[in-house]
């Protein structure tokens, strides 16, 4: 009985998400995202910010764990509140100003040694002047992701709060903003928790803070909010999409799409909730592709704003075993990517980051990355659009989550939403990822296909997959298939494998035979084996770069006879951060698995790849 009112609790808060995503739900972000927000009239607060490390949450609860902002008592205690004594009487146990700083955009663990390991909240303080250019603009706060929670306060008064480490969010902060000595003070805190997404246990390290740029943007009262332009599914000469408007008058607008190379526009007029449909037929159009990375300046205009974009327009679709992009036959030549600049030790943050990992993957023949395990910044969609590279973005719904608690489902769809609201335009991403190796379930099964039916909901052109998990068949582990039902439900079936490294040893990979029985693509999302840059001996000696090459070798064999193969992306490009790898002197909190280590050589394996990759881009 209560497993069947669980189910129907659950199925409720599926229709829920099922129906139009817009606006996003209000209870993590008090404002629907705003599309392409650097565009607008900005100030940027990326600078030194003073911070508060508050391991006990000293400057939210009193000391019988109440909320300061639920209570009129004691506000002065509350760090967002920022006071001052106002005479040398007074007791305030805290003082921003004489607090040392932290940069931001950056993780907090990276910039200070005795927060290597940190998890918990940190308070941040930023000081800024703003002043609007027009009586009637509105002004809005933009995070570009903080992790995990960020709960946000400006002149002391609270904003709301965002959960999700990797996804952007704003607030509208008009008439809050003062010309002088504002002052935003932002709670973060990355405490890994059971129901959240990601859950505890990750393969990862758990960067905390602001990692990604803070900016304060003015819009007219009534904004172009939100547009979404790609080629029509189905169609090589149809544009479609809409575009939203918020304000007070966003009924009955004449809303103008045009691009200039087309020597086109279209006029459009929105509904009652701000929103107008496009459908735009085109002549000659010049497709986007890797070999040709093609990308329209498109404005969007009122008579009272205009938003421009730089937009390339592709279809992606599959038929039997085939990727077709632009109607002709792909083969993914990909890598795996963390967000992760481990050159420099950090997260990664700037166009400059995303530049030197995109610019490592060309090198390595690569038509394709797969950025894991969770949304990365939006500089890497924007430079994959510029440099001719195709993406696989992904959830962050990784290994084992609470799959039958709706809140859990929640966080997940609304980070899913976020994700593929910012970038929807973006010709480059192709895949929509749902989740990585998570055990199959029947509750998972729910959880996953709502999430597909979410995503497709939103945006009807680009693929779904998940890496899914493979194994041997009942009597004959050496016959490998996907039991998983979820693979009926994807465009791209995509699976992990590991044969060589945590399966028996690189030779095993020549006695593995595949079977499936689906007549989709096939793609590998993870193969790959440790290696410490620099460290060599023979093929079988563990950890040596001879090891892992040794195991591309024969790895790259099997796959060779995978029916319906049509790319790879192996795990992984750089060596990245993780305190699961303890292992002295080899891993030291390292996944050794880079094809490039963390002083940015290039292991035996980076080379045994690329001239795989040269094989392959001669087929397609």
């Amino acid at each position: 009985m209560i497993k069947s009112i669980t189910t129907r609790i659950f199925g409720l808060v599926t229709i829920l998400f099922l129906l139009p995503a817009f606006p996003f739900s209000t209870s993590l972000a008090q404002t629907a995202l705003i599309q392409n927000i650097p565009k607008r009239a900005v100030l940027s607060l990326n600078g030194k910010w003073n911070y508060i490390i508050d391991p006990y949450e000293t400057g939210y609860y009193d000391y019988r764990t109440k909320p300061f902002d639920e209570s009129l008592k004691q506000q002065d205690r509350a760090f967002y509140t920022n006071t001052k004594p106002k005479d040398k009487t007074e007791r305030i146990e805290y003082d921003f100003d004489k607090s040392p700083t932290l940069l931001v955009p950056r993780d907090w663990n990276s910039q200070e040694e005795k927060l290597l390991y940190y998890e918990g909240t940190i308070w941040y303080k930023k000081s800024f002047d703003f002043k609007t250019s027009a009586p009637g603009n509105r002004i809005f706060l933009y995070f570009g992701a903080v992790n995990y929670r960020a709960d946000v306060y400006l002149n002391g008064k609270k904003l709301g709060f965002h959960k999700g480490g990797f996804t952007p969010f704003n607030f509208e902060v008009t008439g809050l903003v003062r010309e002088k000595d504002n002052f935003l003070i932002i709670k973060v805190n990355n405490t890994r928790k059971a129901d959240e997404v990601p859950t505890l246990n990750t393969d990862w390290w758990n960067y905390g803070g602001i990692t990604r740029d803070v900016i304060v943007a003015e819009t007219p009262a009534t904004f172009i909010s939100d547009y979404f332009v790609q080629l029509k599914k189905g169609s090589e000469d149809v544009l479609s999409g809409y575009v939203k408007l918020n304000g007070p008058a966003r009924s009955g607008i004449e809303v103008v799409l045009s691009i200039a190379e087309l020597k086109t526009h279209i006029t459009v007029r929105t509904d009652t909730s701000g929103m107008a449909a496009i459908e735009l037929a085109v002549r000659d159009l010049h497709r986007w592709s890797p070999q040709d990375p093609f990308l329209y300046d498109v404005k969007i205009s009122t008579t009272v704003d205009e938003v421009t974009d730089r937009i390339g327009f592709r279809t992606i679709v599959t038929s039997g075993p085939e990727i077709l992009l632009n109607g002709r036959p792909i083969f993914l030549r990909g890598i795996s990517i963390h967000e992760e600049n481990a050159i420099r030790g950090g997260r990664a943050y700037s166009r400059e980051d995303a530049q030197m990992l995109l610019s490592w993957a060309k090198e390595l023949g690569c038509n394709f990355v797969r950025l894991a395990h969770y949304p990365h910044n939006e500089n890497m969609a924007r430079l994959a659009d510029e440099m001719g590279i195709l993406v696989w973005e992904e959830n962050p719904v990784y290994w084992t989550i609470q799959w039958s608690n709706p809140e859990t489902f929640e966080t997940a769809a609304n980070q899913l939403k976020e994700m593929i609201s910012r970038d929807k335009n973006r010709a480059s991403v192709i895949v929509w990822s749902m989740a990585n190796e998570t055990p199959v379930t029947p509750e998972r099964m729910t959880f996953l296909k709502n999430l597909a039916d979410t995503a497709r909901h939103i945006d009807n052109v680009r693929l779904i997959s998940a890496a899914l998990e493979q194994h041997g068949i009942p009597g004959n582990e050496l016959v490998r298939t996907i039991e998983d039902p979820f693979a009926q439900y994807v465009d791209l079936v995509s699976f992990n494998e590991y044969i060589g490294w945590y399966d028996g040893l690189p030779d095993k990979c020549a006695k593995i035979e595949w079977k499936f029985d689906f007549n989709k693509p096939v793609f590998i999302s993870e193969f790959g084996a440790d290696a410490l840059g620099g460290m060599h001996g023979d093929s079988l000696t563990r950890w040596s770069e001879e090891y892992q090459q040794y195991m591309y070798q024969e790895t790259l064999k099997m796959i060779g006879k995978i029916p319906n193969l049509r790319g790879c992306s192996p795990w992984i490009l750089v060596d990245f951060r993780s305190p699961r790898r303890v292992l002295p002197g080899i891993q030291d909190g390292w996944n050794r698995k880079g094809l490039i280590s963390e002083t940015g050589n290039r292991k035996k394996a980076f080379y045994t790849l690329k001239q795989f990759y040269e094989t392959i881009s001669k087929k397609y």
